[in-house]
This record gives C-alpha cells, structure tokens and sequence, in this order.
C-alpha cells in the first residue's frame, strides 16, 4: 500500500500534485490543509475527487497536529510542498525559519510512525548565483544569500541527517522558475497576460535576464515521479532550457496579438540580479526518467486560457 501525505496540497504547485499523484499509482493520497480546502474552488474539488484524495485540515506550524495528523494516518510516502510563498515577502520572511523548525518536526514524525519515503521542495536560490548562473547539483556551490533559501539549505540538510540515521529514503527538488494556472496576479507571466487580456501597458525590467522556466503542471509531475522512484539526493526541477524574459513576455504579446502593450524596460531590474539562472537536469533525466511534457508556447498556451477563462468568469 503506497500512502501519501501531500502538504501544501491547495498551493500553486501542491494542488497540481493531486492528480500528478494519482497517475503515478499512490494508491491512497492524502492531502493537509489549514482550511476547509474545496470551498468555493470548484477546479480543486474535480481535481481531488478524480484523484481520489482524503482531506486533512491541520496546522503544519503546530508540533502537536502535525504529530496528530502523522500518528493517525501512518503514510508510507511524505510529499512536503508547504513552505510561505507570498510573492515579494517569502524572500525575507521570519516565517522561514518557523517553516524549517516546523519541516523537522513532521519529518521525524513520519520516521518514527514508519514512514519510509520522502520528498521535499528546495529552491534554485540555495545556490550561490555569483558563478556563471549553471547549476549542476554536484558541482555549483550552495551558497544562499536570502533567508528564503538559508532556511531551504538548512532544511535539506536536516533531511539528509535524519534519512542517513533512520534508513530511509529521501530526495530534495530545486525548483527553478515556474508559471501556470492559478500563479499569483503579480508574478511575470501572469502579470503581463492580465495586463494583455485588459488592453493595459505590462511595464518589464529590460528582459535580458536569461531563466530556466517550467509549466506548473510539469513540475508537480516532476515531484510525483521523484517520489515514486528510488532516486536520492537533491534534483533540480527544470526544464534544462534557458529563455530570456522578454522573449516569453513577447511570445505572450505575440499570442495575444498585442505587442504594442510591452514596455521593455519601463521598470528598473533588481540590483545584484545574475544574468542567467539555468538547471542541469541529467539527473532528473537520466536517474528518475522524466522530462517535461509542455514546451514554453505550450505552457504559455494553457496559461493564457486559464486566465481568460478566469478574467471572464471572476466568480
């Protein structure tokens, strides 16, 4: 019996994971939520009760129901994707250190209640992004510059510690740049479509920056497919291709014939910013077996849907 507890199972990735799940043969999914998760949010339910998925609401940040939450279900398989996310305020966040205080905690519980598999979400800023901006997992320094990715380094070595000491299996997922249905407002891609979709100007940094951006589908079935293999160690999730930022905003205007709306360098980009961020994903290739199954203009294809979908139908 493969049994998996989804955290941050109604986030921007974790509520991809449910069906991501569910094709990859869990036979029961378990999903925490701090609240009543399907109301009000009919995409979610469908996806859930396809998925066959069980809810759970609980406090992560509470010793005692995460314990609670673990002791009574008893997984097999930990799939942790809650973190604080708030765009523009995650990066600096106290709440980080309280997310990786908290990980542990539910980390050992799911040792000590004879869990045997686990998976977590990093991020590409535990890397140091003085070098040339490739990162390849066994060579690029760990070097985080924000408490965002100190408290993520911190807690993959926590992971790893407690693996080595208990015999179990566990793996780490860099995630890198992502965009899709339900991104929030302000981030790139969803921001420059919303702009579009309503005829206004989307003021961009200059563009140059080169990233390595992956569709939030592929990427929650990235980290279904790292949980059900044997693989261990830390995976850059990615897609191993990197695009500058205003092809992808051009590619948008392009697709919604409004190319007139983007205002390249209309805004100043973020001191310090590196020129490229890109992931080697061999490992993710080679030693999992996955690769994406959207390419960028068909990821920006079903973005663009959803949110037209969405700005019609604000209910």
């Amino acid at each position: 019996m493969k049994r998996v507890l989804l955290t941050g199972a109604t986030g921007f990735i974790g509520r991809h994971c449910l069906p991501a799940l569910a094709a990859r043969g869990f036979d029961e999914i378990h999903a925490v939520s701090t609240r009543e998760a399907t109301t009000g949010d009919d995409e979610l339910k469908s996806d859930a009760v396809r998925a066959g998925v069980r809810w759970h609401r609980a406090d992560l940040l509470s010793g005692v129901e995460a314990e609670r939450l673990v002791a009574s279900l008893r997984p097999s398989h930990l799939l942790h994707m809650a973190w604080y996310a708030e765009p523009g305020k995650y990066w600096t966040s106290p709440l980080n250190e309280e997310w990786r205080r908290a990980s542990v905690r539910l980390f050992k519980a799911f040792a000590e209640h004879g869990g045997a598999r686990m998976v977590a979400a990093g991020t590409c800023a535990e890397y140091d992004w003085g070098g040339d901006g490739y990162c390849v997992e066994s060579e690029t320094p760990l070097a985080p510059a924000t408490p965002y990715g100190k408290a993520k380094h911190a807690l993959h070595g926590a992971l790893d510690e407690l693996a080595r000491a208990r015999g179990l299996s566990a793996a780490w997922g860099r995630i890198f740049f992502l965009y899709g249905a339900h991104e929030h407002p302000q981030r790139l891609v969803s921001s420059v479509i919303r702009a579009l979709l309503r005829d206004e100007a989307a003021r961009c940094t200059h563009g140059e920056q080169l990233r390595d951006f992956l569709y939030v589908r592929d990427v929650a079935d990235a980290f279904a497919a790292l949980l059900a293999s044997d693989a261990r160690g830390a995976f850059n999730i990615a897609s191993g291709d990197a695009v500058s930022l205003k092809t992808i905003v051009g590619k948008i205007a392009e697709k919604l014939n409004r190319p007139g709306l983007i205002e390249l360098g209309a805004i100043p980009a973020p001191a310090g910013e590196p020129p490229l961020l890109a992931a080697d994903v061999s490992r993710l290739r080679e030693e999992v077996g996955w690769s994406p199954a959207y390419t960028l203009d068909a990821g920006l294809d079903a973005s663009i849907s959803w949110w037209r979908g969405r700005m019609d139908n604000p209910a």
